[in-house]
């Protein structure tokens, strides 16, 4: 009986220690191959136009570009490439995003080794993977259980923008950072405030912290 191909997946994390750690884990894994990594996005655009993969596990944050952006970009040029977000922050603040942006699934990187086996068998087999966690948020906002909050109604670079102005960071610093122009960062700051009818900084920043959006 010939051998079942385990799964080419490609992880992106701009961290060599947590790439190291993920190998590990998936080392003893019999169906499961660690066929590539990568520390950046542009790096793990061009490794997914060089080569085919059963699944990509990227990181949420990474140097050059958001993980939500990539993904956007990368499911544009491959519709039917599955991914796997991993991040640190809590599932709720960045699960639905990233699902409603062309995710497969979501992973918090303190779940335990076999969890996370469990979610990318999953999604390189073509299913999607959320925790109960996200699978309530998810029905309480399609069942309209709850309002939404104003910050769930910003684009992916609107929330990111907001998350860093409240992190504390000028915007001279969120231009060089996200690679784009002071004024580009502020054509996004005064369109959140308006869209979330706040009035400055301060304002934003008591709003991300009421509502746990900061780390």
């Amino acid at each position: 009986m010939a051998a079942v191909k385990p799964y080419r997946i490609l992880i992106v994390d701009d961290h060599a220690i947590v790439r190291e750690g993920l190998k590990q884990i998936l080392a003893e894994v019999d169906d499961i191959e660690v066929a590539g990594e990568a520390d950046c996005s542009s790096r793990a655009l061009q490794m997914a136009r060089r080569e085919s993969w059963d699944m990509v596990l990227m990181d949420i944050t990474m140097p050059d570009r958001s993980g939500i952006e990539t993904l956007e970009l990368m499911k544009k040029e491959h519709p039917g490439l599955q991914v796997l977000m991993l991040s640190m922050h809590r599932e709720t603040q960045y699960a639905v995003r990233a699902l409603k942006s062309g995710a497969a699934g979501y992973l918090n990187k303190q779940s335990a080794p076999a969890q996370l086996v469990d979610a990318i068998r999953m999604v390189a087999s073509g299913k999607k993977y959320i925790s109960a966690e996200v699978a309530q948020e998810l029905a309480s906002q399609v069942s309209g259980e709850r309002d939404s909050l104003p910050h769930e109604g910003l684009s992916n670079r609107e929330y990111q923008t907001l998350c860093m102005i409240a992190s504390g960071l000028p915007v001279s610093a969120i231009a060089d950072k996200l690679a784009l122009s002071v004024k580009t960062i502020s054509m996004y700051r005064a369109r959140l405030l308006k869209k979330m009818q706040l009035k400055n900084n301060a304002e934003l920043t008591h709003y991300a912290i009421k509502n746990g959006l900061l780390d």
